[in-house]
């Protein structure tokens, strides 16, 4: 199928450390990336993870740019693809150098979006990247999901699970692009922007009026999952883009206009802040907890099931997990 490989995505353009795998044909990193990751020099910059309130974070900013191809390069899982990163692409030239693979362009095949942690699919094969790209717009059309996502949210949807669908458009606001929710859209809101999208979602845990949410879009469009996730009165845990839409009166949840309420930085409630062990201005600069953990791809032949790549939780997602009792199942 050609070469293909893994990457950690980033969160606001800042790494956790990377430790993917493929279910089937497991994909582990070798001892000289492990001590690439591992080195003193790396480990100064991380600090005591004890004492971090989102631990397992790197800042680019705070790295040289041989440094970060340095990372980059680390996170490999299969030497016969490349990694690169969505939100640095002025380095990608230079790892494609550094991993040996010439003047081979990179190819973008599948990715989460910059404020989400998980995986990032990357292809040298411009063929193997459009049998994937025409793989994940077939499923799509077929409403079968290949990209499944874990949430945690400051909430608990009213049903366990079910389907969100929603009319949306990206418009803005001061020269902020925002996606708003468009009832009954007419044909010309669709001719001008308006998508319908719809995404699959189940409650996996629930604690501390707190949701693990498994969610599961079938269609793309930017911010989806926060949006519909706010539509469910739960916002994703670090929507500082979003939460601000949801209000409460009396222990009673709504949801204000659109149009006219500003991004904000969430704000959570005293007893939510102290299971997760965070001051409020901790939780002003808290990480979107909203990860892309599980990539589906075709098998190597038409007749193979397909192939599950699967992204680990970053440590700070999975300390939440652990301070609000919610357990993967």
């Amino acid at each position: 199928m050609g070469g293909y490989s893994v990457l950690d995505h980033v969160w606001r353009g800042r790494w956790w450390a990377p430790g993917l795998r493929a279910a089937r044909a497991v994909a582990g990193f070798g001892k000289e990336a492990r001590r690439q990751l591992q080195s003193p020099d790396s480990s100064k910059r991380l600090g005591s993870l004890g004492n971090q309130p989102f631990p397992g974070l790197l800042q680019p900013e705070n790295l040289s740019r041989g440094e970060l191809i340095d990372v980059l390069r680390a996170s490999v899982v299969d030497q016969k693809g490349k990694p690169g990163e969505l939100t640095l692409f002025s380095v990608l030239p230079e790892l494609s150098q550094s991993l040996g693979l010439g003047e081979r362009e990179l190819h973008v095949v599948q990715a989460s979006e910059k404020d989400t942690s998980g995986l990032v699919l990357l292809s040298s094969c411009p063929q193997t990247a459009s049998r994937l790209q025409k793989f994940f717009a077939h499923s799509r059309r077929s409403q079968r999901p290949t990209v499944t996502y874990w949430a945690v949210t400051d909430g608990i949807p009213a049903t366990s699970e079910g389907k969100i669908p929603a009319a949306l458009k990206l418009e803005h606001f001061d020269g902020v692009g925002l996606v708003v929710p468009v009832k009954s859209p007419s044909r010309k809101d669709i001719l001008e922007g308006v998508k319908r999208t719809l995404s699959h979602f189940r409650v996996v845990a629930t604690g501390s009026g707190c949701a693990l949410v498994q969610l599961q879009p079938l269609t793309v469009f930017p911010n989806q999952l926060q949006v519909h996730m706010v539509l469910q009165l739960c916002p994703v845990l670090g929507d500082h883009k979003y939460s601000a839409r949801v209000g409460t009166v009396l222990g009673q949840r709504f949801l204000l206009p659109a149009e006219s309420t500003k991004s904000q930085r969430q704000v959570l409630d005293e007893a939510l802040l102290r299971r997760l062990c965070l001051t409020p201005s901790q939780a002003a600069q808290m990480p979107l907890h909203l990860h892309l953990h599980c990539l589906q791809i075709p098998g190597t032949r038409p007749t193979d099931a397909p192939i599950e790549l699967l992204a680990p939780l970053p440590s700070y997602f999975s300390r939440t997990l652990q301070h609000l009792g919610l357990r993967q199942q």
